[in-house]
């Protein structure tokens, strides 16, 4: 074997393991028969983003900003610490939240693209984060293990969930006690890549959880929210879904620029 094939296949190796770890993690007979049963629930009052892109900015203009960092500080993310990085795409965070955990800590990234979940698989691998899994998760449902997470990061996707009371109910067991949902999103209409805050609070707390902090974040592109689990969680049935406020004909015409 020569000398360029043989460094491509240290490469490509740990790539693949990954991503048959990944592969791992697909829906099988068993729990696609679960899924059969699967509880109803209440549909979202209100447009959602489509997914145009895996990237809101340059990695580099966001760090001209010190984003990632401000977001962790605020977060309070902590060297052993186990994260969740939802909607990871190209892996902005999911790369900095590994430097910040650290070797004692775990960082799942999860996109429900397959093709952008085998990208950031091969970025994992290539850059030789240990202590990083990457996971295809499903539009309702993140697939997060039970009980696992101390916070579990949504950086601007919160608008793009079409179903925020199913994926909201099946994440609140992944976090443990203490444990907190990070949202940041722009403070505008869903359809135009943003989550106005009030809209935000009132779908968290329909399916129980309270809002621990709200803070301007204009170095994020918008704010940040926190969330802990509170309560019990409600059955799906009795979940009252939020109303958005028609517009008034005063109203001006909101912005249409990605998130």
């Amino acid at each position: 074997m020569s000398r360029m094939s043989t460094e491509m296949h240290r490469a490509v190796l740990p790539a693949l393991l990954i991503l048959a770890g990944c592969d791992a993690t697909q829906p099988n007979p068993i729990a696609n028969a679960q899924r059969e049963d699967k509880p109803d629930f209440p549909k979202a009052d209100r447009p959602v983003a489509t997914i145009v892109s895996a990237r809101w900015s340059t990695e580099e203009a966001r760090d001209r900003l010190n984003e990632a960092e401000l977001v962790m500080d605020k977060a309070g993310i902590a060297p052993g610490m186990t994260v969740a990085d939802i909607g990871a795409g190209e892996g902005y965070y999911t790369i900095r939240l590994a430097q910040r955990v650290g070797d004692d800590g775990r960082v799942l990234a999860e996109d429900i693209i397959p093709q952008i979940r085998d990208a950031l698989a091969h970025r994992v691998a290539r850059e030789r984060l240990d202590n990083v899994s990457v996971r295809l998760g499903e539009p309702d449902d993140a697939k997060l293990p039970v009980d696992s997470f101390d916070r579990v990061l949504m950086v601007h996707m919160y608008h793009e969930i079409a179903e925020p009371y199913a994926f909201l109910w099946n994440l609140r067991p992944s976090l443990r006690p203490g444990g907190r949902v990070v949202v940041v999103d722009a403070d505008r209409r869903t359809q135009n890549h943003g989550t106005p805050p009030a809209l935000l609070k009132c779908e968290f707390e329909a399916v129980g959880y309270r809002m621990v902090e709200l803070q301007k974040m204009p170095s994020a592109g918008g704010y940040i929210a926190m969330f802990t689990p509170e309560g019990p969680r409600p059955e799906p049935k009795n979940i009252v879904p939020c109303r958005v406020p028609t517009p008034t004909p005063s109203a001006g015409p909101s912005g249409t620029h990605k998130g």
